[in-house]
């Protein structure tokens, strides 16, 4: 659910925008609001499933996204559906960590790999599907659809979860968790946000540069807590780990280039090139077809062979796909422009995905399964968010400019150089990876 919303609006947002007549700045929030909410919070809520139960706050999650995911189909306004959205934040954040350290803490080390090939295959899956589904519901009544339809498949992910979920937690935490730390998280990524978001629109005003300092000095504050908390929200030692440094800077510009994409394609295809919602929406289907045949294989292989190679090569794919949407312009057409670059960017996405979340897991501690996906987790959709509050400026799509073909060409092209080129430099990066970081531990000798 978490990962097919994240998308699933972005089809959704020119009748969203109609309807309501919000601004690229408004059709921001309706993004950013989720976004934020779910990167602020996922931090703690991993460290709440280390400490509570991990099957437990999933199930919370789960609950909360449902019924915040009815209120936003029921928005009467933009200010009431990016409250809604925030709401559905908050579930996210609870319920996504939960999931992957699950899976890390139930599996044997050495069917690790290929099981978290299939939570990244299924959750990329979801992302890459999320304009489908919702260009399909969109037409089929309306935008509001997109959000109804968790509300069934939250009773269902409830049940499943009771019946076959195990619960597990970290025997050895003690104390109470971070709060201080969640909170200066929170206000730290939403005052940098803000900024961001509504610079372009207001200038460099009171709020703008208030938004901006303060973020600063809160997100400040975080990392000095954290050194200094005998229970820190992050513990500073995880980031003593090359590897698992790497690996998430890695997984934040991958993020980062994939949201900005996935959001600007869909308006570029609806807006410059004529095409329909669930048309723009079935262009990326062979992305989806292609992550669903090769990511728990790429993860399975990754564990073989190492997941240096795969970390390299995936986000130069990614990259490649990228420059060849520069084609994908007014008259352009859906075999000789769209299909080429959508499977190129859908294979560099299967290789990359699951090997660079199965390498951050490996790289911590097993105790920290819960907080090592919340980092990771809470990176990616940073990564998302800081595109959507970014690019889009960086781009001159600022007011209603998103209207204009013209306009918004030129603008997709640009995010396109930019997005590609971050991804070439975490290609660079993930060359000091460890290789051996998925590698079983060595029996004991007797």
């Amino acid at each position: 659910m978490v990962m097919l919303d994240g998308s699933v609006v972005n089809v959704a947002l020119p009748r969203i925008g109609t309807e309501f007549g919000a601004s690229v700045a408004g059709l921001q929030w309706i993004l950013d609001g989720y976004l934020l909410a779910l990167a602020s919070l996922i931090l703690v809520a991993g460290s709440l499933g280390d400490r509570y139960g991990r099957r437990r706050v999933f199930v919370i999650g789960v609950v909360w996204f449902g019924a915040a995911s009815a209120l936003c189909g029921l928005a009467t306004s933009t200010e009431v559906l990016v409250v809604s959205r925030v709401l559905q934040g908050i579930g996210g954040a609870l319920l996504t960590p939960g999931s992957l350290a699950i899976l890390q803490s139930v599996f044997h080390r050495e069917d690790r790999a290929r099981a978290i090939g299939a939570w990244s295959g299924l959750g990329g899956i979801a992302a890459a599907a999320g304009p489908l589904i919702g260009g399909l519901l969109v037409q089929l009544w309306s935008w509001r659809l997109a959000f109804l339809v968790n509300v069934p498949v939250a009773v269902v992910c409830v049940l499943l979860a009771l019946r076959f979920v195990p619960e597990t937690r970290d025997e050895q935490v003690t104390g109470h968790p971070d709060y201080l730390g969640s909170v200066l998280g929170a206000l730290g990524l939403a005052g940098v946000t803000a900024a961001l978001v509504e610079g372009p629109v207001r200038g460099l005003d009171w709020l703008v540069v208030g938004s901006a300092v303060g973020g600063a000095l809160a997100l400040a504050a975080f990392l000095l807590v954290q050194r200094r908390h005998h229970d820190p929200l992050v513990p500073p030692g995880l980031f003593t780990s090359h590897t698992f440094a790497v690996a998430n800077l890695l997984t934040l510009v991958m993020y980062a280039a994939l949201g900005g994409v996935l959001v600007l394609m869909v308006l570029q295809l609806q807006v410059s090139l004529g095409y329909s919602p669930t048309a723009a929406a079935v262009s990326s289907a062979p992305m989806t077809l292609v992550m669903l045949t090769l990511s728990s294989r790429s993860g399975a292989l990754a564990a073989r062979w190492g997941p240096r190679w795969f970390l390299v090569v995936g986000p130069l794919l990614v990259a490649a796909g990228m420059l060849l949407m520069l084609r994908i312009t007014p008259g352009a057409t859906y075999l000789g422009s769209v299909l080429p670059a959508v499977l190129v960017f859908g294979l560099g996405l299967a290789t990359t995905v699951a090997p660079v979340t199965a390498t951050v897991l490996a790289a911590a501690p097993d105790r920290y399964a819960g907080t090592a996906s919340g980092v990771n987790n809470a990176i990616a959709r940073t990564g998302t968010l800081l595109a959507v509050a970014v690019l889009p400026a960086a781009a001159g799509l600022t007011g209603t400019a998103y209207q204009d073909p013209r306009a918004m060409t030129a603008g997709w092209q640009t995010s396109l150089v930019i997005c590609a080129t971050l991804v070439a430099l975490g290609s660079a990066a993930a060359l000091t990876i460890r290789d051996n970081v998925l590698a079983a531990p060595a029996p004991a000798a007797d």
